[in-house]
């Protein structure tokens, strides 16, 4: 009996061990096995690039001050972010990847970025 394709129903010509006809069909299967996943972390991907590139635009020289308003009226989502560091004195920086913010009086923030 030969083994058939669980995606498109052809005949499997090749390795014992193949499950699919082509790697078309292969992809296929895994895309639609994947696909609720792939849309959250697909969205939460693009909300963290989107927010990387807001701090990366408006710190070009590795700390400055910003409002919040600003970083709003850009898109930056607060909501997003790769990590937290707390310094010794309990102060919270948020980063995306390797740039940061911190919370300051007044709808402040200041915006950092972490050295390598």
């Amino acid at each position: 009996m030969r083994k058939k394709c669980p995606e498109c129903g052809d005949v499997i010509v090749g390795r014992i061990d193949k499950k699919y006809c082509s790697d078309g069909c292969r992809n296929t299967q895994n895309n639609r096995l994947n696909k609720d996943s792939k849309n959250l972390i697909r969205n939460t991907n693009n909300r963290l690039r989107k927010n990387y590139r807001i701090l990366e635009a408006l710190n070009p020289n590795k700390k400055m001050k910003c409002s919040r308003a600003k970083l709003v009226e850009k898109g930056f989502d607060f909501n997003y972010f790769t990590s937290t560091y707390t310094t010794k004195a309990g102060t919270i920086y948020y980063f995306v990847y390797d740039q940061g913010y911190l919370p300051l009086e007044g709808d402040y923030y200041a915006l950092v970025k972490r050295d390598d």
